[in-house]
């Protein structure tokens, strides 16, 4: 590469969530409940889908990974934010910033297949009722958590080797409060152009083909819906998927409001806000989701109390 930046020092600096003194100890104080919820939402719908019995189903299994994700995917960005905060080091190292990168796109990416899968099941319990034991038994349920893991981890390392081996930066501050993608591609020396379109490519196989699987799923499970007779058989059936789809447009549409544009377009302090909002309050709402909107999950809940 010709263009060298002669200042970069091999670490990034990250400016956080904001720079006011006067809202250092709320802001903390925000976070630090935010991922106690998450920590403690997700963790409880894992505990309670591993013991109890009734729990042992496809759907709960595909819940239980959802969960596990959401707690992975959080403490990858908020750990480092809790860490400044009390130490009062924004410094990051290149390599450290570079693997906060890669989990977080990573499991991003484990989140939006299995969420797919996730609508697969609903789309057999629904439509082929009579096979849906046969079809999604154990060693299947087993195979779609375990590809939706792997594929998602593998589907993120191009981009983060093309980063890792990039070293000419415009800057090491980081306006953000988590070394972001798109963030750090707006500090390339170079095009991003190049960038952004492994990025478009990826996200046709990680986010618009999973979506349209989901999408395509709920065709078929709005159709047989509509064939049922009785307005409860509707209603239950329907009800089985809401919280599924809830998660979904919530995932979704914050996404593909911040990701799927130039990064020209970038507002990096108001798309603060927005990357706060699907990578805290989004898992943080899930298990709230599953758990509110779900009578198995509250009556295995009170059995174990």
């Amino acid at each position: 590469m010709e263009e060298k930046n002669v200042t970069w020092q091999n670490y990034f600096i990250i400016k956080g969530i904001t720079d006011s003194a006067q809202l250092q100890a709320p802001v903390f104080l925000l976070i630090l409940v935010i991922y106690f919820i998450i920590l403690a939402g997700n963790s409880a719908i894992v505990l309670l889908i591993c013991i109890d019995p009734q729990l042992h189903t496809p759907m709960y299994h595909f819940l239980s990974h959802l969960s596990l994700m959401d707690v992975c995917y959080s403490t990858v960005t908020m750990h480092k934010t809790l860490e400044m905060y009390i130490s009062g080091d924004k410094q990051v190292s290149f390599s450290a910033c570079i693997a906060q990168m890669y989990f977080y796109v990573g499991l991003l990416c484990c989140e939006f297949l299995l969420l797919t899968a996730m609508s697969y099941d609903r789309y057999v319990a629904i439509c082929i009722p009579l096979r849906y034991v046969m079809i999604m038994n154990k060693k299947v349920c087993t195979l779609m958590a375990g590809i939706s893991w792997i594929l998602g981890l593998l589907e993120a390392l191009p981009a983060i080797y093309i980063i890792y081996d990039i070293y000419c930066f415009k800057s090491n501050i980081v306006n953000h409060f988590f070394c972001d993608l798109l963030v750090i591609m707006k500090l390339f020396c170079h095009n991003a152009s190049s960038m952004e379109h492994l990025i478009y490519v990826d996200s046709v196989f990680v986010g618009f083909l999973p979506l349209a699987f989901t999408i395509l799923s709920y065709v078929y499970i709005i159709r047989t819906i509509v064939k049922i007779h009785s307005d409860t058989g509707r209603w239950k059936a329907f009800y089985t998927c809401s919280s599924h789809i809830t998660v979904v447009l919530l995932l979704y549409v914050t996404l593909f409001c911040l990701y799927m544009r130039p990064t020209s377009t970038f507002t990096l302090d108001s798309d603060k806000l927005i990357s706060l909002f699907y990578t805290a309050l989004t898992p943080m709402l899930n298990p709230l989701i599953y758990s509110l909107k779900n009578k198995e999950v509250k009556m295995a809940f009170w059995r174990l109390v």
